[in-house]
């Protein structure tokens, strides 16, 4: 019984000493690494509230991704279960490990060295954390592609990857980012943090955002899914009856038309319903450099019509279009979609005009429309993968 009691005395001890040092005032012997995008939290208010609007349980298992030197990891392990830390880092897995071991919470600590995007996560029900800014956004998808599906995360980013997050219909921060995590999971933005909180300073401000995943996820094709939000978002400002009708969306559609018809015949619906099902968020996990490494030629090409803006706002000029296409035989094979792509053009413009969704702008579109418009294509045997 004396060895106990000496023990949590002297772990309370500890403790006390760790927690009256303010966090700003904690001395490393290294530099810190831009290139993993370290920003320590030095701020203990900051800490403070993510802790707080978190809502952690005694019982939970929690995630956090960079933990640091461990300023936000003591305050975890405090209020729950066991914390599970993910750091590539070798200096900043000794720093945290040794403060953990003087805080006595060493039996509630598991510390996994490697890139996080690239790991395999084990269970956990919350993830909070400080994020390396520069994963941001394949990190989100990681996350959401996760199972068991967890409660919920409290992440912080840079202001205006959080601002993107949240963004809703209209706003001009609207995007392909928002509408995909959307998509998946509940969004909020809880609280602002000035880049005086961080040492070293970032260059910009940070925002703390909660996600919490849709139980159970949408059943579409995610990969389809991305391939129309993607097309949608070109020229986000334009209408759909003008992103549709141009030439080379209209060329690579057919393509997927042509071949999904001729999937059907061999393996029937079965095997596409098997397609549907599964689960893979590998083109959401992109960020943008890589995305712009990752792209086809075909969607470069989609990029380049974008910047160019081949169409005027309002302008229903789309026939120049396809007036250069090739001169096919007015015979029987002009009014089938398979083999003409003017009649596949009509197809796709007659179902655009039958469910009003012609004059819709992907910049004020909200999840439902984008999932009709999704669902009104297929039906027609039109897809986007």
């Amino acid at each position: 019984m004396d060895r106990k009691k000496d023990f949590n005395k002297n772990k309370n001890q500890n403790q006390q000493q760790i927690m009256q040092q303010p966090i700003g005032a904690m001395n490393y012997n290294f530099s810190f690494d831009k290139s993993f995008g370290q920003h320590i939290l030095k701020n203990p208010l900051v800490v403070q509230q993510i802790i707080e609007k978190s809502g952690i349980k005694p019982t939970d298992v929690v995630l956090e991704i960079g933990p640091g030197t461990g300023n936000l990891t003591q305050s975890l392990l405090e209020r729950s279960k066991k914390v599970i830390a993910v750091e590539i880092d070798a200096r900043m897995i000794a720093e945290v490990s040794k403060r953990v071991n003087k805080l006595g919470y060493q039996h509630k600590f598991q510390l996994i060295q490697g890139d996080a995007i690239k790991t395999q996560l084990p269970f956990f029900d919350l993830c909070v954390a400080n994020t390396p800014y520069q994963i941001s956004s394949p990190l989100v998808f990681k996350l959401l592609q996760h199972r068991p599906i967890f409660r919920c995360a409290v992440l912080m980013f840079q202001r205006e990857f959080a601002m993107r997050l949240v963004a809703k219909p209209g706003s001009d921060m609207y995007c392909r980012l928002s509408v995909n995590v959307q998509l998946l999971a509940r969004v909020d933005h809880l609280l602002k943090v000035s880049k005086n909180s961080f040492k070293p300073p970032p260059k910009v401000e940070s925002s703390v955002v909660r996600i919490e995943p849709k139980f159970p996820p949408p059943p579409i094709n995610f990969t389809e899914w991305d391939g129309l939000v993607r097309l949608c978002f070109l020229r986000k400002n334009k209408t759909m009856s003008a992103i549709f009708r141009l030439k080379q969306v209209l060329k690579m559609l057919h393509k997927n038309f042509v071949t999904f018809q001729t999937e059907l015949k061999v393996g029937g619906q079965q095997a596409l319903a098997q397609q549907d099902q599964q689960v893979d968020l590998t083109a959401f996990m992109l960020d943008e450099n890589q995305l712009e490494q990752k792209l086809s030629k075909k969607d470069k090409r989609l990029e380049k019509i974008a910047a160019k803006g081949a169409l005027k706002e309002g302008e229903d000029g789309d026939d120049d279009e396809e007036e250069k296409m090739e001169d096919e035989p007015e015979d029987e094979a002009e009014n089938d979609p398979i083999q003409s792509i003017k009649a596949f053009k009509k197809l796709v413009v007659k179902t655009l005009e039958d469910n009003q969704m012609h004059e819709k702008r992907a910049c004020k579109m909200e999840i439902i429309d984008f999932l009709n418009l999704l669902k009104i294509f297929n039906e027609q045997g039109v897809h986007f993968k």
